[in-house]
């Protein structure tokens, strides 16, 4: 796989939870960090996400915010 971002996580399916349009996946990409992203039912269909199953987490993004409370 090459692509452009820099941010590629390496992770484990832990988590899956479809619904008719988007599908929430959750990966494991160290014991006990999780990131959790939602999808296109359409593209979990497609690319075959079962949890347990190998997966990557890609970042792309112009800037991240940071914020605390008052």
């Amino acid at each position: 796989m090459k692509i452009s971002a820099r941010n590629v996580l390496p992770g484990k399916v832990v988590s899956i939870v479809r619904g008719p349009v988007s599908t929430e996946v959750t990966l494991e990409i160290s014991p006990g960090v999780q990131i959790t992203s939602t999808i296109t039912s359409n593209s979990a269909e497609a690319l075959g996400l079962k949890e347990g199953a190998r997966a990557y987490g890609v970042i792309k993004a112009s800037s991240v915010m940071i914020g605390v409370d008052d």
